[in-house]
């Protein structure tokens, strides 16, 4: 049962195998803005990360400059888990290897709990993620396979 005091945050990063600009990328890119506004309107959405763009592609936080990331709030692991994985999002998680490049060195994605009504920074988002990095799944930076419940 989710609790209104809490929400979920989202940060995930991707490897890009081709410039934004490059032909093999079209598809992917193409889409992005349909496939953000089909998480903006899914029940549980609260927030997403973009930039002037309207997206998050053209910002960078690590060291690699093909490192892309996506940074959003939902109320709870299972809106989150149903935009992700049951609406049109999951055809374009399915080709992601057509665009991305595995990082066997860092975690696809981080999920922790956050008060309702905060917005973490970008060094926050990334700080978790190295914290999974570094630690594996806890209460404070965890996974959909190795979920924990809300606070209290």
């Amino acid at each position: 049962m989710s609790d209104s005091r809490w929400h979920l945050a989202q940060f995930n990063i991707a490897k890009t195998k081709y410039s934004l600009d490059d032909p093999r990328m079209a598809d992917f890119v193409n889409n992005l803005d349909p496939i953000n506004t089909l998480g903006d309107d899914s029940p549980g959405w609260v927030w997403r990360y973009s930039t002037d763009s309207g997206n998050s592609m053209d910002e960078r936080i690590f060291d690699d400059p093909d490192i892309a990331l996506n940074y959003t709030i939902w109320e709870d692991v299972d809106s989150l888990h149903n935009y992700t994985y049951r609406t049109e999002h999951k055809e374009f998680l399915r080709r992601r290897r057509e665009w991305f490049v595995p990082m066997p060195e860092w975690p696809i994605v981080v999920l922790w709990w956050i008060p309702a009504g905060t917005i973490p920074s970008l060094a926050e988002a990334k700080a978790k993620l190295i914290e999974l990095r570094d630690n594996g799944p806890s209460a404070s930076a965890f996974t959909f396979r190795e979920q924990f419940p809300q606070p209290g």
